[in-house]
């Protein structure tokens, strides 16, 4: 499936489950949390410098982690959760040789994949002292464990039929 297609899906389960989706308490509670996550843990990388090394690379060193095909990564529920959350999902990527969702801005996701919250270069790595490299696993595991229990509170509620309309 193409992401395009997968996209497709996406909004059309957010036309017929988003509001739905908002309302049920599990879900919306998952939400607050994975947006405390994601602010926590982009401000641990920023303050820990990955945020700067990854823009060095990307504008220095022609370097991107988020290459062509990453987006293949996404489901469609993933992406619902993305609308649940106000992304607004591109029409065509980007950066022809980066990952669909790279914008000039950096990712234009919100709830990313596991790969995409947990992938550390060996530039930074190697530039991280343990310890650092430590409280960001720490912030981004918060983020992924959310996501994942987001995501599968979204697949669950879906398949359950659950429409309060």
């Amino acid at each position: 499936m193409t992401i395009s297609e997968k996209i497709k899906i996406a909004s059309d389960l957010f036309g017929a489950w988003g509001n739905d989706l908002w309302r049920d308490a599990e879900v919306k509670g998952l939400l607050e949390l994975l947006q405390e996550n994601i602010l926590a843990s982009g401000t641990v990388s920023r303050d820990l410098g990955v945020f700067a090394l990854c823009k060095r690379c990307d504008e220095e060193e022609g370097g991107s982690c988020c290459g062509a095909g990453i987006e293949n990564r996404y489901s469609p529920h993933l992406l619902l959760v993305n609308l649940l959350l106000g992304v607004n999902l591109p029409e065509d990527r980007c950066f022809a040789n980066s990952c669909y969702f790279l914008g000039k801005e950096g990712c234009g996701l919100k709830a990313r994949d596991i790969l995409c919250i947990n992938y550390l270069c060996s530039e930074i790595q190697r530039l991280l002292a343990p310890e650092k490299v430590a409280t960001l696993q720490a912030a981004t595991g918060e983020e992924m464990e959310t996501v994942f229990f987001l995501h599968e509170a979204v697949k669950r509620f879906i398949s359950g039929g659950r429409h309060d309309r």
